[in-house]
């Protein structure tokens, strides 16, 4: 299948009254940031719309949520349009699939590799940094004068998946938006300080109990490590709080792949993957069930954490060969 036009896009979203917004599971700042900014978008054009989550908005993306997000999947019963942003698949809302499909119409705008075209409208981009770059093109065919808040929120969306403009998917196109984004008169500074300088002290703990656990591989070119429920638990922390610990390995000098299992409540292993510069590690979670970008995946297993670890470890060598 091949992408729709945003001018296609602009006219299902037009003709809609009561749309939901799905992010994926375990928000980060692009899934919440594009779902914010397009709700604000679309509420100021009078539609009825909310951005519908399944899990808690991590504490230092929550100045995003300016009465957006709900839990209540009832909150619309019969939505004209569900739309998925920065979403690959319906897994990745899989408590929401019921809500989703009351939903006469569907949409998905999303920047990863994997993506599958699922919706009835799709716009994919692999080569954006984020999909909030989309998001903002979106807003603009619409005809949408983009206020501080929606731009803050977009502004958020690209810095955490640009790793705050370092990362190999960082283009100028990112930069251009964000330049844009400075003349409607966002305060940069103020999002970089609620996303990167606003930690509490347990996920301090937590990043150094996971950190300890990490084991290299492949003569150091690899490196996995992981976080257990029970350290959690004597931590005080909450497993988002670990969010961050897969770029501090693959910061690692020397390491090529970075992996870190997250062991969840019912004993499922929620995997991140990171590269450098040279290893596809989308195509290691496709293999395992999941998905995502070249330099950044991940993939859900059903299996023990020593399992899974021996796994990873064997994958991480076969990759970096």
């Amino acid at each position: 299948m091949k992408n729709n036009t945003f001018q296609e896009l602009a006219e299902v979203l037009s003709s809609a009254r009561q749309i939901l917004i799905y992010p994926h599971v375990n928000m980060d700042g692009d899934a919440l940031g594009s779902a914010a900014a397009l709700c604000k978008g679309l509420r100021s054009m009078g539609k009825e719309c909310h951005v519908l989550i399944e899990d808690d908005i991590p504490a230092n993306l929550a100045f995003l949520d300016q009465g957006y997000c709900t839990f209540d999947q009832n909150v619309i019963t019969a939505p004209d349009l569900s739309v998925c942003v920065d979403c690959g698949d319906p897994s990745r809302f899989e408590r929401r699939q019921a809500a989703f499909e009351k939903s006469s119409k569907s949409m998905c705008i999303d920047h990863h590799e994997t993506t599958t075209f699922y919706c009835n409208y799709n716009y994919v981009d692999k080569d954006a940094a984020a999909t909030g770059e989309l998001i903002y093109r979106l807003l603009q065919t619409l005809g949408i004068a983009l206020d501080k808040e929606m731009g803050e929120a977009i502004f958020a969306a690209i810095t955490t998946d640009t790793g705050n403009f370092q990362y190999s998917n960082t283009s100028k196109e990112s930069h251009l938006i964000a330049a844009e984004l400075y003349d409607i008169g966002i305060d940069a500074n103020k999002v970089s300080v609620e996303i990167y300088e606003n930690m509490r002290i347990e996920k301090l703990l937590i990043e150094n109990m996971a950190l300890a656990t990490m084991s290299t591989v492949a003569g150091g070119r690899g490196v996995i490590a992981y976080v257990t429920q029970d350290m959690l638990s004597e931590s005080g922390a909450l497993m988002e709080e670990t969010e961050g610990v897969v770029q501090r390995l693959r910061s690692i000098s020397g390491v090529e792949v970075a992996a870190f299992l997250k062991e969840t409540k019912d004993g499922r292993i929620k995997l991140s993957l990171r590269s450098k510069s040279c290893v596809d590690v989308a195509r290691i979670a496709s293999e395992l069930g999941g998905g995502g970008h070249i330099r950044a995946a991940g993939a859900t297993l059903t299996l023990g954490l020593s399992e899974a670890f021996d796994l990873l470890k064997e994958k991480i060598i076969k990759s970096i060969g």
